[in-house]
């Protein structure tokens, strides 16, 4: 991610103190468990805005990951050039104020703004966080520091669903309610105890106009898919919003050419086996988005879950990711990256699979769902860690922040993707048995993704073979 410091740190210099470790895991954590809370929380939006449209609340969503993708390079080679921990009060400062405004919302107007603001906080906050990490880490422990950091995630992501439904239970506003108090602490704490890193004022000044247009052309994209069923695929409002979407990113693509500190640095994408593993994160990430949105659906609207009950529901399939993601190194190490990540996506799209042969509009969860939310589990914890490691380690130490920015944003990017493409997928069914044709629909598709980014994961495992001939 930018920020990460590449040189190592001074002799003798202490390790990272145990308090700056807490503050920087507390907004790690709630800017992860934002992520899968939030979801939960679908249904009881719409009810609470009067029943405002799918279509409508996938902007929620979808707000937050464009943002977030579109701005993380450029907020953290901005706290390289201001200071890290400014950079990190300044993420969490501004998300713990928009997590205020989303619980204040009176719209859906309101929330998606907020949620927008959201996403500039984190985008803030999550480089310059492992930047601070590492700062006074010796160079010898900074490979633990690195996976404790990235296991932050794998917990928020176990926790969030059941932690969200219990929100929700309450009122839809403690979703967001929550973070003020983790994050009035940590602002408190951190000006007093993070240390304050000497930042780097040298270097041109960030493409913030490429920001814009990245914006820009996801948002038009996901316009477009998501009112695809409500205006018609052949409309011209439809076809307008693609059109702009491809001439959007085609203005970002020339300005990131040109641009002395671009969003995205173009030379990165001529090594096959980073594109081959990041566009398989954004495959992959598509379905994964799809799935998510898809299960706290279907359990409460279809089978008329509760929040909370829906959030256990969910749960088992999260919580294994952590685990794989810290066992599966022998895995890898016998099987290569790519066939190990390819295994992981073809579990996850039978987990699908199973969903769309075996569901129907009588709950049955331990025969019906519950195998299906643990086989996409084991997908995950396999295919997602290899695949950014894999991303990783296809470039040198010298480009590993900027690298992992980009897949981070192609993660964002596949995130909105796959919500947009289960709202048009989805529609609005009046009955069960539409009900059930339109989500065997999306966990098709959704399935079909998922192979498809495990054949992109193959180019990995050939890249490999071909370095050992």
């Amino acid at each position: 991610m930018p920020g990460l410091p590449e040189a190592a740190a001074a002799p003798g210099a202490p390790t990272t103190s145990r308090a700056t470790v807490w503050i920087i895991s507390a907004g790690v954590f709630v800017v992860n468990l934002d992520l899968f809370i939030v979801n939960v929380a679908v249904p009881a939006l719409g009810d609470a805005f009067d029943g405002s449209s799918l279509a409508s609340l996938s902007w929620v969503l979808n707000a937050y990951a464009i943002v977030f993708a579109a701005l993380l390079v450029v907020a953290g080679r901005l706290a390289d050039r201001y200071g890290h921990r400014r950079g990190f009060l300044f993420g969490l400062g501004l998300f713990t104020v928009a997590s205020a405004l989303c619980a204040l919302a009176p719209g859906v107007g309101w929330l998606v703004a907020a949620r927008a603001l959201q996403a500039v906080g984190a985008a803030a906050l999550m480089p310059t966080s492992l930047a601070l990490l590492l700062v006074n880490t010796p160079p010898e422990r900074r490979p633990r520091a690195i996976r404790s950091w990235a296991a932050i995630g794998g917990i928020a992501a176990g926790l969030g669903p059941v932690a969200g439904g219990a929100l929700v239970e309450a009122d839809w506003r403690w979703v967001f309610l929550v973070n003020v108090p983790v994050g009035v602490i940590g602002l408190i704490a951190g000006a007093r105890l993070l240390p304050d890193v000497r930042p780097h004022r040298e270097g041109p000044f960030p493409d913030l106009a490429g920001a814009a247009l990245l914006t820009l052309a996801i948002g038009t994209l996901a316009l477009g898919l998501v009112k695809a069923d409500a205006w018609g695929w052949g409309s011209a409002r439809v076809l307008g919003s693609l059109a702009a979407a491809v001439l959007l990113t085609g203005a970002f693509w020339l300005r990131s050419a040109r641009h002395p500190a671009p969003v995205v640095e173009l030379p990165l994408l001529r090594t096959p086996s980073f594109v081959a593993a990041t566009l398989a994160a954004l495959l992959f990430t598509v379905a994964f988005a799809a799935m998510l949105l898809t299960s706290v659906l279907w359990c409460q609207q279809v089978w008329g879950y509760s929040a909370i009950r829906t959030g256990l529901a969910i749960a088992p399939g999260p919580l294994v990711v952590p685990l794989l993601a810290v066992s599966s190194g022998p895995v890898v190490r016998r099987l290569g990256a790519g066939r190990t990540a390819a295994l992981g996506c073809l579990l996850f799209a039978a987990g699908l699979a199973w969903w769309a042969v075996a569901l129907d509009p009588a709950p049955h969860y331990a025969a019906g769902f519950l195998p299906g939310m643990m086989i996409t589990g084991v997908g995950v914890g396999l295919a997602l860690p290899t695949l950014v490691g894999a991303a990783a380690a296809a470039l040198p130490p010298t480009r590993f922040a900027t690298g992992s920015a980009i897949t981070t944003m192609a993660r964002q990017t596949g995130s909105v993707l796959g919500v947009a493409l289960m709202v048009t997928l989805l529609g609005a069914p009046r009955t069960p048995v539409l009900a059930l044709e339109a989500f065997r629909r999306g966990w098709w598709a959704a399935a079909a993704t998922a192979v498809l980014a495990a054949a992109t994961t193959l180019a990995l495992h050939r890249r490999a073979a071909d370095g050992r001939t």
